[in-house]
């Protein structure tokens, strides 16, 4: 694993930089720590959290070649690491805790409070690698694993079908799905009936950024919208050209209205 990535939301805010309002997101390469808590200025922590339930130093993240570990330093509060793209699944990491193996590809660390919320931050731990099924059970010295680590059962995958069904359907040769076209498009699966413009050009930005390692588009069309419309055709391309999305992977999108047999429009 070359990283994770970790981001605070608004109302929280980074040691040392900016407003406390302000939201902050830390890449960590293996070997890496990053503290979390309160802080102070004599404590320094590079996630602060503000709320007075919360220690100085409340606990750490470390990054290792294959996982990252939790730290939980409080004396008397557990912290929730949950699963965001799962069915409810969550691990709890007891007080004093050093260094909790977390499993999950996406994660939400949870801190109690005492006004019945919680603080939270969520950690993207995108270079999990998947071997070759073919290889399976040899030394690991001797497995190949994938160039490119996607998740199929992850949101961001939905995602990625959605960008790639035109395509695949042969409907278009060179239109790739807008962001609100993608929302309207996946509202109907179960797992995405809340899912947001701004939660899908999220996705976007980590499967552009984090899971396939695309660059800024070049000589693209000036402009934010040109920029988003390059980084869109630049995942379709890639995702396409290797296979990493085929045409079986259209059953994972919800049915389309007035769809035949084979997921095309029919005609009265």
């Amino acid at each position: 694993m070359s990283g994770i990535v970790v981001y605070l939301p608004q109302k929280s805010g980074v040691a040392g930089g900016g407003s406390c309002g302000d939201a902050v997101t830390l890449r960590l390469g293996p070997g890496e720590v990053a503290r979390f808590g309160r802080g102070s200025a004599t404590t320094f922590v590079e996630l602060r959290l503000a709320d007075e339930a919360i220690s100085r130093l409340a606990g750490e993240i470390r990054v290792t070649d294959d996982h990252w570990q939790l730290s939980n330093h409080s004396a008397t509060q557990s912290y929730v690491v949950e699963n965001p793209e799962g069915a409810g699944e969550y691990l709890r990491v007891p007080p004093r805790r050093a260094g909790a193996p977390i499993p999950f590809e996406f994660s939400r660390v949870v801190l109690p409070t005492r006004h019945g919320t919680t603080v939270a931050f969520q950690v993207f731990a995108p270079d999990h690698v998947y071997m070759d099924p073919h290889e399976i059970g040899g030394p690991w010295g001797s497995r190949t694993v994938t160039a490119y680590s996607l998740d199929e059962s992850a949101t961001y995958f939905l995602v990625l079908v959605a960008l790639c069904e035109p395509r695949l359907r042969d409907e278009s040769a060179v239109a790739v799905p807008t962001t609100p076209q993608i929302v309207e498009r996946l509202r109907p699966h179960a797992a995405c009936g809340r899912l947001t413009a701004r939660a899908v050009s999220s996705h976007i930005d980590y499967l552009a950024g984090e899971k396939m390692r695309i660059s800024a588009p070049a000589g693209g069309e000036p402009g934010r919208e040109g920029r988003r419309n390059g980084k869109r055709e630049a995942i379709v391309g890639l995702a396409l050209r290797f296979g990493l999305v085929r045409e079986e992977h259209l059953a994972l999108l919800p049915p389309r209205a007035g769809a035949g047999p084979r997921g095309r429009e029919t005609v009265g």
